[in-house]
């Protein structure tokens, strides 16, 4: 009788055999034994074999105004559904035409080669870099991930390397005293806090000693809430002219912040690099750059010690990962930016589970959603089918988060029902209370 070899079969019985023998040492703590699940083929979870034909089918693309952003279920003819997620804020209508406009070159391709389809995209469009495109990428780059994760039935970051931390750092964010105890309330030990006014108004050009001490005052009384041992970024957003900017930068150095967060305007990285040269605080950036050639540039200058790409904006998975590395040979650190959907949260966190050079990670903050008696929550209720738990001691562990296979989540079968009838979010206009004329966002 002819013995079945096939592949399938081999590697079933080869997993089988070694299962119990593979053991690496984890970063932190015991020692982590790895079981089948943990191999780049899991024989138990793949959804198909990896020999099997897969071809993308259709794409649909879901507007989340309560969240700012566009979710993408990317179809195939095995049944493996992809999700991810792309945005730019402010501009949902534009940027699913754009997701829209990919779905042509997609069609019949196959979705477990995300890194040859991102060079296509990307390298195929004329005009390169712009916001809308990198998001769109953004969003069919995330979903051709999740489906080579689910095929092969393991984690995306198994697909990345292997994990490099067994948990993952997350911060709140807060602009008063009482938010920042709400934050740590939440079980959060670092979070951000927001630097645009001072005394009901925006800033000017150069200001004067009232507003710097407002600014002062309200960071000083939020620093004697959370206490020394709270890590605590200040947000300048990009609101402040340069020169504003770096006198509240050395005012606020007593407090020892963990990072100034977008100092000024990120066109400007000439002078973002000499205004880091005066402070000894490190400067973080980077939420609306995009692509590893923008950050390429930061680095080169010096602008940046802290680098914040948001995977739904700078061109995905892909992307993330390769300005990950690139930041690693400049000794700079990851923070990345994720304040809008759950999805793109979670393909994040993927990928800094797999790189060394990770300070913490951002979460959604719901600044979009209505008081519509749902109950929505930054972690991904009523976003996901699992939403995700926070430890104790404020961090993501990948066990039981996101150690399923792909991004590990699933949509909520509500989710379509409770965005139904929310408008479009747009970002609030801001205007110089003195005379009228416009100031940055």
């Amino acid at each position: 009788m002819k013995k079945d070899f096939s592949r399938r079969n081999w590697l079933k019985n080869m997993t089988a055999g070694m299962a119990g023998l593979l053991v690496t040492e984890q970063l932190v703590g015991q020692p982590i034994k790895y079981s089948e699940a943990d191999h780049t083929f899991n024989v138990n979870k793949a959804q198909v074999s990896p020999k099997d034909d897969i071809k993308i089918t259709k794409l649909e693309i879901i507007p989340v105004h309560t969240l700012r952003t566009i979710f993408v279920k990317m179809y195939t003819n095995v049944g493996i559904v992809g999700i991810g997620e792309g945005t730019v804020e402010g501009r949902i209508p534009t940027t699913m035409a754009a997701i829209k406009e990919l779905e042509k070159y997609l069609i019949g391709k196959d979705p477990r080669k995300p890194a040859h389809h991102w060079q296509a995209i990307y390298r195929h469009a004329f005009y390169r870099g712009g916001i809308v495109l990198t998001s769109a990428l953004s969003a069919v780059d995330i979903a051709m991930w999740d489906i080579k994760g689910k095929a092969l039935g393991v984690p995306v970051y198994e697909l990345l390397g292997g994990p490099s931390r067994h948990r993952v750092r997350v911060y709140g964010q807060a602009g008063t005293p009482e938010g920042a105890q709400k934050v740590i309330d939440e079980g959060y030990k670092s979070m951000k806090v927001g630097v645009t006014s001072s005394r009901g108004r925006l800033s000017r050009y150069v200001e004067n000693p009232d507003f710097v001490k407002g600014v002062v005052d309200n960071i000083a009384a939020i620093r004697d809430v959370i206490g020394p041992t709270v890590d605590m970024g200040i947000e300048l957003h990009g609101d402040h002219s340069p020169q504003t900017s770096m006198i509240l930068i050395k005012a606020l150095e007593q407090f020892q912040p963990w990072f100034y967060e977008e100092p000024i305007q990120f066109q400007n990285l000439p002078l973002m690099a000499e205004m880091a040269k005066k402070t000894h605080i490190p400067f973080a950036t980077g939420e609306r750059m995009v692509t590893k050639w923008q950050f390429r540039e930061l680095l080169s200058l010096g602008s940046a010690s802290i680098l914040q790409p948001d995977i739904t904006h700078c061109g995905g998975i892909t992307e993330l990962k390769a300005i990950s590395s690139l930041a690693e040979a400049f000794y700079a650190a990851m923070l990345p930016h994720a304040k809008e959907g759950i999805v793109g949260a979670v393909a994040s966190l993927h990928v800094v589970a797999s790189i060394p050079n990770l300070l913490a990670h951002e979460l959604p903050n719901l600044q979009a959603a209505p008081d519509d008696g749902v109950e929505r929550s930054s972690l991904g209720k009523s976003y996901i089918k699992k939403p995700l738990v926070m430890d104790d001691d404020g961090h993501i562990s990948l066990t039981g988060n996101i150690d399923g296979p792909g991004l590990g989540l699933e949509l909520d079968d509500n989710l379509v029902e409770n965005e139904r009838g929310v408008e479009e979010w747009e970002f609030p206009e801001m205007w110089d209370s003195f005379d009228g004329s416009v100031l940055d966002h």
